[in-house]
């Protein structure tokens, strides 16, 4: 309304000066009360302008709060666990149904410079599997260890993902392999990889890193530290789709940690080496689309990130040693806006990996 007040008045206006400029007459109204009737226009609608401006504010006010949603802050429990667990390098972290902390560590074994040679063979097999329990299930209140498995099983723990029928899905560097366990089982009922036989076909697999498991039962592993690609099986474990795949445009460098948005149809990556997280689309629901370019999420204070866990639409990403100017951090990351939106850490962390079933957990280790 007080649009359309301003335009006649403007128009009045116009009017009027043109026809003083044309000497030109109207009848029966004096030029004084021509411009009497223009300022009594003007200042309605400066009136009623200013009226539309009060109720907008006054409707902006009425919102509630609460319908600007703010993302949760990540915030570290101290003095938690509450006694020390005697662990070795943790790898992985994984939440169960129960909200149970789900870990999985190396013991005694450690990666360093003399694990693998230059054609990433591992060079320890002579010492056997792991004997002690690698896979740890605490309590979510004081830490203490709640249930243990898997002695003499794996040789490298790296990454552990539990899916919602409580299947615990691995991955071990040193056999080059990844593995489903059933609940409560010690043999793995789906294997992926040849044992100690790193290669680039799709038979094989390289150091696999991380795995995340849809809904919808599709089954993806990042593979890993050499081959640089992401493999899509179906539940049964047939090879679906390689990550990237001409024509994708997607160079990944160490894919390092996994996480679906299955609301947005996307798998997003802690791509380590490229120090940034990439989402592109998963396919779980249509094929539709796998080409469109993945939503990056990249900064100069990002670092290298070794890990990624969802929350409803956003990611939650920690990074690692990066260098001496960068903090080790945790990031809160809008993948739609392809924005880090929040910035967050504990005081001592070395993050390795991320889970996130309406808490985060973060394992804490070196560089692998």
């Amino acid at each position: 309304m007080a649009a359309n007040c301003v335009a006649r008045s403007v128009l009045i206006l116009l009017l009027v000066l043109h026809c003083v400029h044309r000497s030109c007459c109207i009848p029966r109204i004096s030029q004084r009360e021509i411009y009497d009737e223009v300022r009594q226009l003007l200042a309605l609608s400066s009136n009623s302008l200013q009226k539309d401006i009060d109720d907008s504010r006054e409707d902006s006010s009425e919102l509630p709060e609460a319908s600007i949603s703010k993302p949760d802050v990540p915030k570290a429990v101290k003095n938690w666990p509450q006694k020390d667990l005697n662990l070795g390098q943790v790898s992985g972290v994984a939440v169960n149904s129960h909200l149970q902390p789900v870990i999985f560590h190396r013991a005694g074994r450690v990666w360093d410079e003399n694990t693998f040679n230059s054609s990433h063979h591992y060079q320890q097999e002579h010492l056997g599997p792991i004997k002690d329990d690698t896979i740890l299930t605490l309590d979510p209140k004081t830490g203490a260890i709640v249930g243990r498995w898997g002695a003499s099983l794996f040789f490298l723990p790296h990454g552990l993902t539990i899916d919602r029928h409580n299947n615990l899905w691995v991955t071990d560097v040193a056999l080059h392999q990844a593995f489903k366990f059933r609940p409560g089982d010690n043999y793995p009922s789906l294997s992926f990889g040849v044992p100690f036989q790193p290669g680039t076909g799709i038979r094989h697999l390289c150091k696999p890193t991380s795995i995340a498991v849809a809904s919808t039962g599709e089954i993806f592993i990042a593979d890993g530290y050499c081959n640089t690609r992401i493999l899509k099986y179906n539940a049964a474990g047939g090879l679906l789709r390689v990550i990237p795949n001409p024509p994708e445009f997607l160079s990944l460098v160490v894919p390092h940690g996994l996480a679906l948005i299955e609301s947005l149809d996307r798998l997003c990556v802690a791509d380590r080496e490229n120090m940034r997280v990439t989402c592109p689309r998963a396919g779980l629901y249509s094929t539709r689309g796998e080409t469109e370019p993945a939503l990056t999420i990249q900064q100069p204070d990002m670092g290298r990130v070794f890990g990624v866990a969802a929350k409803g639409n956003l990611m939650y990403a920690v990074n690692g040693p990066t260098s001496f100017l960068l903090p080790v951090q945790g990031m809160t990351i809008d993948p739609q806006s392809e924005t880090v939106i929040d910035h967050w850490a504990p005081e001592e962390c070395l993050p390795e990996t991320l889970a996130n079933e309406y808490e985060i957990w973060s394992a804490q280790m070196e560089n692998y």
